[in-house]
């Protein structure tokens, strides 16, 4: 059941005493744009659950009492906590923008959650929404997420929401934030601190010596939602790859039109595992190689079932190249000062890679105060509790920019790195891993897709290059329905000669979808639930490793009664 609050019943601006009711931001001059929807509406999502309020909790609203932080966690607390939720909104027009809270259902309940929604002028002034005006659902489980809907997509503004509580909560007054000084000796220490080492600086200071002399330069960029730009408003270019490609130019002496291209490719939510399985479709394009090529998986490998080595696989699969691309293994970090550097520098340790670390660089000075020698604080720093916001990726992009400063001033080297010689330190099962799909035709590899004979045009979609509206991943698929007019569910059936095998399926937070089992020479290896992670995502798994390269019969077929439910099988890679 929801509760909408419109145009003709909104609350308005308070009055005093109620403004003076205690209450802390969990956003507070925010930067949003609406990403583009199908029915030409644009949409900021800004999720709220799996932890996410209570970081902005603490990193906005400066919140420590861990009572009033548990009570975020859960629909019920929250409204025990929360009087009421004031929001702002500020355009540049000031026209009217759509603010929804929606609370997501307990698990297995198929009513839908609460959804408040308030229709507001974006004029700069705060508007509340009180919870006892409310209706609210029996199937609430947890604070879901938080929108704004703004009739245009691409559409730019400036939000604050803060929550007001309840009579016998107290939280702290709101801090002010000091100036941000990017000309400060302080900043220059920090670009300083993030250079872990130059590596071998020949591949690099061979893209800035062609890209110099006019000859075409492709630099490129492959990670998570980080490098998809996510908390950069607009995604397309305020994020840190298209800064950081821009400030090459510039220290090229070129323009960004001129003979050095771009390529972003950003997937949120996806490790390297995926990565590596994606890098020629994403990247490479069947086009020119790229000469550099930025990875940046640290705070997404986490769940790498190989513990690095699809990390390792990746970052030789581009050294390989026949034009011998420069890679620059870039670390960056979530708010609780996380990453995976000490894993992941030992790839760049053995290959005598550039790394550049925003953990290294950026987490001293958050504890410092600004008397001190700090230059920004976390809440300036980060969007969320995972991303940067415009300022963090400006000082992502700067700190990669001082790595090219520092290789440009060093003498000319020469490349002397012999792949073949080096053993990898995590691993290189995955090293010349290639991809198919529906549209691939490969000698040898034989598909009897049964009843997965649909596609699936509901997929995760991202912004490549300086693209605003999103491209799909993995649009080439095989996708089971649920229903067949034969009335059975046919299994997809797959026969190929390799050593390692991955299967990449959707994830997705409908329970329209359901689980699949996958056999691999007619022996159950692994359960495919794309509820896991609970959203449109894509997921890959290995469902092949360290085997010797011969024959194998793959069979994917769904679970025991979940055949009338839907599964989406994206793609699979293979070494052979």
């Amino acid at each position: 059941m929801n509760q909408k609050i419109t145009e003709e019943n909104r609350p308005q601006a308070p009055r005093d005493p109620e403004g003076k009711r205690s209450g802390f931001y969990i956003m507070r001059g925010k930067e949003i744009a609406g990403s583009p929807q199908p029915d030409g509406r644009g949409i900021q999502f800004l999720f709220m659950d799996d932890g996410r309020m209570v970081s902005s909790a603490r990193l906005v609203g400066g919140v420590t009492d861990e009572r009033i932080l548990d009570m975020l966690r859960t629909t019920e607390g929250f409204r025990r906590l929360v009087h009421s939720i004031g929001i702002v909104a500020e355009t540049e027009n000031a026209g009217t923008v759509d603010f929804v809270f929606q609370m997501y259902a307990k698990k297995g309940c198929d009513t839908p959650g609460t959804e408040l929604r308030l229709s507001l002028p974006a004029d700069g002034m705060e508007y509340r929404i009180t919870l006892a005006d409310c209706r609210w659902s029996e199937a609430d489980g947890v604070p879901g997420q938080i929108r704004f809907e703004f009739p245009h997509a691409g559409e730019l503004a400036t939000v604050s929401v803060k929550l007001y509580l309840q009579d016998g909560y107290e939280a702290p007054e709101p801090v002010e934030e000091e100036p941000v000084d990017l000309d400060s000796p302080e900043y220059g220490e920090i670009l300083r601190r993030s250079l872990v080492q130059t590596g071998n600086p020949a591949r690099l200071q061979k893209a800035l010596r062609k890209a110099r002399q006019g000859e075409d330069v492709t630099v490129a960029f492959i990670g998570g939602s980080i490098t998809q730009g996510a908390g950069a408003v607009p995604i397309n270019t305020e994020c840190y790859a298209c800064k950081a490609f821009r400030k090459f130019c510039s220290l090229a002496g070129k323009g960004t039109e001129e003979n050095v291209h771009y390529r972003k490719a950003g997937v949120g939510g996806t490790p390297s595992e995926l990565g590596m399985l994606r890098y020629d479709r994403d990247v490479v394009r069947g086009e020119a190689k790229p000469d550099i090529v930025v990875v940046e998986f640290a705070v997404n490998d986490m769940g790498d079932e190989t513990g690095g080595e699809c990390y390792d696989s990746l970052v030789r699969k581009i050294l390989a190249e026949e034009n011998a691309p420069a890679v620059i293994l870039l670390f960056a970090v979530f708010v609780d000062d996380w990453n995976l550097q000490e894993r992941l520098k030992s790839v760049g340790e053995a290959y005598s890679l550039p790394m550049v670390s925003i953990r290294d660089a950026v987490v001293e000075q958050f504890y410092k105060k600004p008397a001190e020698g700090r230059v920004f604080s976390k809440n300036q720093f980060f969007y969320d509790c995972y991303h940067p916001s415009n300022l963090g990726h400006t000082v992502m992009a700067d700190c990669l920019l001082h790595l090219l400063q520092t290789v440009d001033q060093m003498p000319e080297e020469e490349d002397t790195l012999k792949l073949g010689e080096i053993m990898p330190p995590l691993g290189g099962e995955f090293e010349k891993v290639r991809f198919f799909d529906r549209s691939s035709h490969i000698q040898g590899i034989s598909v009897d897709c049964g009843s997965f004979c649909h596609c699936d045009k509901e997929l995760q979609a991202v912004e490549m290059d300086m693209n605003l509206e999103p491209t799909d991943e993995f649009p080439f698929n095989w996708m089971y329905r649920g229903e067949t007019e034969e009335g059975e569910c046919r299994p997809f059936y797959l026969s190929l000669e390799c050593s390692a095998l991955l299967l990449i399926f959707k994830d997705s937070g409908s329970s329209s979808f359901g689980r699949a089992k996958v056999w691999v020479d007619g022996k159950e290896v692994l359960t495919a639930d794309p509820h896991v992670n609970g959203w449109t995502h894509c997921n890959p798994v290995i469902c092949i490793r360290k085997s010797e390269c011969r024959r194998h019969q793959v069979e994917i077929r769904m679970d025991e009664g979940e055949q009338e439910k839907a599964f989406t099988i994206l793609g699979f890679g293979y070494v052979e």
